[in-house]
């Protein structure tokens, strides 16, 4: 699964890890995030987001 970095303040959404603050287990990927998941460094929406190569 592909690691994405938020565009803003550069939190790095890792799916092996997920979100354990708001309750995203591991191994969720990104797209499977809900879409009012917000980065939990900076509160951006998924949509400020960018996939690591």
């Amino acid at each position: 699964m592909e690691k994405w970095e938020c565009d803003v303040c550069g939190y790095i959404y890792d799916p092996a890890k997920g979100d354990s603050d708001a309750g995203i287990e591991p191994g969720t990927s990104f797209e499977d995030l809900p879409d009012d998941w917000v980065c939990p460094e900076c509160g951006v929406g998924k949509e400020d987001f960018s996939r690591l190569d």
